[in-house]
């Protein structure tokens, strides 16, 4: 163990700071970060966040002039961390320690310092916090662009700072015995007598400042709405399932946050540090993912989106993103848009009730209007991504087959025209996508990632291609017919269990053979863990259980690494037998996405598909049982509990149902 640096370091060089080694507490939108030592130093990320805006940069204690010896430091929770450092004084009599440095760190703006003396004399320790903060914008110092420290002010038992637009406060219990507001410094005089404790109770606060809000971040905290899920637990003869399950449950409850108009309406942040509000893909695919845990997750994220759609021409907003080497970037707004359909439709076969679904048809609608007028405008049967002028995506593709679909189901449910139309339409796609994505050669064949000018394939594979396999749930606990047909589903299935997709860890984004791959690359070959999630599920429904096995071993192993924390994504280096995956440095963790599709994952296990409007349901498990025998319960079907075991031979029993619900064939 070496001393902590007691003085601030340079500031950062611009561009994404790295986070893969802070301890990072979340309780959205507030945040705090730190090394495991957990000083404060004003580095990097380093500090506590509210609203979007840095409130606390620096809060570095000394005992006696000295920095304590860090000993460990961690998360007991999403939003809770504590660190435990000794300090050398003059109550040791030899070579150990006697007092004990603790710190309980909550990510809502509190801190407990506590010192314990375990040695038989008393002891006057001079306690000194060095404080500071820039007020500086999250999006500015997550990108490397801090602001100047703020000169402090003493006011009531702590110091202040004040900005253009809002003030920060920290304010301390007991009162400090001097403030040096020129430095930034509390200071105390504690003495602890032997076998005794004395506690600092640090609060943070932001306030905003004349007329100017001080929110940065959409959404709010829902600090009185109920979780939007089932209380879900998993025995498994693998305890690391269980695990896995309550850390990810634990890491989206703790990015919850609410329309601030309606704040009943609940929905997912898309992580931190850099999407700490409404990304609506990622929101949508973390509430299509929980569906097995109910439907008001997706219920609140629905209608917060539909009131964001733009009423002229049906598209839900996005942003650009990286896509790799070889493909400009993507629009997430096309993403969500088609999302949209596919989360009402398979809520509603979940147990969405209808005077909740019913209601928000009119912005699927609006939603199908988009995909027809913009398909109708690109001229070729395909949708661009971006829209208009880009070029059509495997992926995207298959987002639009499977929203067709949805709509279909949607418009016959309600008895709206035009269901017909939206199936013979996907079957075109189907027609088409088979006559230009599918490249045969001696190896089987692959799909294509997209179509380039004049429809010249471009055949860099990727883990993308996991959302041929993704094609979404219908009526009577059928999966929806997908783009492939089952010869093709079949050499996928080889395609994705290869060494230059399956890392041993997860699906690279883009296979080891591809020109440009790069293990660290965003799309060019880190492992994104909702994408490896789909691959598991459409992989064992399909009957390709071995490949889905493995890939799903391979995740459980890379949760074990992190913590069971998992990031958004994880280089995509090949496992070895003296290996472990490699964080990637700027990679969101939390992540809605990887909790959500962890979820997703371990609910392949069961293969549970709903019809609540018909009452009935289907369970097809795993009949390889690779994780042995496993027991769910807390799921809710038809917003009633559901419970199902699956034994070691794959076969599924249901121990707790609705009333009247049927176990269909």
């Amino acid at each position: 163990m070496s001393p902590q640096p007691t003085t601030p370091p340079p500031r950062p060089v611009p561009g994404p700071q790295p986070v893969h080694e802070a301890v990072i507490c979340v309780a959205a939108p507030a945040l705090a970060v730190s090394d495991s030592h957990g000083q404060l130093l004003g580095r990097g990320l380093d500090g506590f966040y509210q609203d979007g805006r840095r409130v606390l940069a620096r809060c570095q204690l000394r005992l006696a002039g000295a920095a304590p010896i860090p000993v460990q430091g961690g998360l007991l929770s999403a939003g809770r961390a504590r660190f435990v450092a000794v300090a050398r004084t003059a109550a040791d009599l030899g070579p150990d320690p006697a007092v004990t440095v603790e710190r309980l760190r909550s990510a809502v703006g509190t801190e407990r310092i506590t010192l314990r003396n375990t040695g038989p004399r008393g002891v006057r320790i001079p306690v000194e916090l060095a404080l500071g903060t820039d007020l500086a914008e999250l999006t500015a110092v997550a990108a490397g662009r801090p602001g100047p420290d703020l000169p402090a002010g003493v006011c009531d038992s702590g110091l202040r700072w004040s900005g253009a637009e809002a003030c920060a406060r920290v304010t301390a219990s007991p009162a400090p015995d001097s403030a040096i507001a020129s430095a930034g410094v509390l200071r105390w005089e504690l003495v602890v007598p032997p076998g005794a404790s004395r506690t600092i109770e640090l609060s943070v606060g932001l306030e905003a400042t004349g007329q100017k809000a001080v929110t940065r971040i959409p959404g709010q905290r829902p600090e009185h709405a109920p979780v939007p899920w089932s209380t879900a637990e998993i025995v498994c003869d693998d305890a690391r399932v269980g695990t896995l399950l309550r850390t990810s449950l634990d890491d989206l409850r703790s990015l919850l946050l609410c329309d601030p108009g309606r704040p009943s309406d609940v929905h997912v942040a898309a992580g931190v540090p850099w999407r700490l509000g409404l990304a609506p893909a990622d929101a949508l695919w973390a509430a299509r993912m929980l569906l097995p845990l109910g439907t008001r997750l997706a219920a609140g994220t629905l209608r917060t989106l539909a009131r964001r759609q733009d009423p002229g021409t049906g598209r839900i907003p996005g942003l650009l993103r990286h896509a790799g080497p070889h493909l400009p970037p993507t629009c997430s707004g096309v993403e969500a848009t088609l999302l949209f359909v596919t989360v009402l439709a398979e809520a509603r076969l979940w147990g969405l009730p209808e005077r909740e679904a019913e209601p928000l048809l009119p912005a699927a609608e609006r939603c199908l209007h988009w995909l027809y007028a913009t398909v109708i405008a690109a001229d070729d049967g395909y949708l661009p991504d971006p829209a208009p002028g880009g070029p059509p995506r495997c992926e995207v593709q298959a987002h639009a087959h499977r929203a067709a679909l949805h709509g279909a189901e949607l418009l016959d449910a309600y008895g709206r025209p035009g269901a017909d139309g939206w199936r013979e339409r996907a079957a075109e796609l189907r027609r088409r996508f088979t006559a230009d994505f599918w490249l045969e050669d001696r190896w089987g064949g692959r799909p294509a990632a997209a179509l380039g000018p004049g429809r010249r394939p471009l055949p860099h594979l990727g883990s993308a291609a996991a959302h041929l396999l993704d094609t979404g749930l219908l009526g009577g606990g059928h999966l929806a017919a997908g783009l492939l047909d089952k010869a093709q589903t079949e050499q996928l299935a080889r395609l994705l269990g290869a060494p230059d997709l399956d890392s041993g860890w997860g699906l690279r984004t883009l296979s080891t053979r591809a020109p440009g791959h790069n293990p660290f690359g965003h799309r060019g070959g880190t492992v994104r863990v909702h994408e490896t999630a789909l691959a598991v599920s459409g992989l064992a429904a399909a009957g390709y259980e071995k490949v889905a096995s493995a890939l799903m071993h391979g995740v459980l192993d890379a949760a074990e690494a992190f913590g069971y924390r998992l990031p958004e994504m994880y280089a995509g280096e090949q496992r070895g037998a003296d290996r472990t995956p490699a964080p990637h440095p700027t990679a969101g963790r939390p992540a809605a996405v990887a909790a959500a599709g962890a979820v997703h994952l371990l609910a392949a296990l069961a293969g549970v598909r709903p019809d609540a409007p018909e009452r009935m349901v289907v369970a097809r498990p795993m009949t390889s049982a690779p994780m042995g025998a496993v027991q769910f319960t807390g799921l809710r079907v038809a917003e009633e509990p559901f419970s199902v075991r699956i034994t070691r031979l794959g076969m599924a029993m249901i121990e707790e149902a609705a009333p009247g619900l049927q176990l269909g064939a």
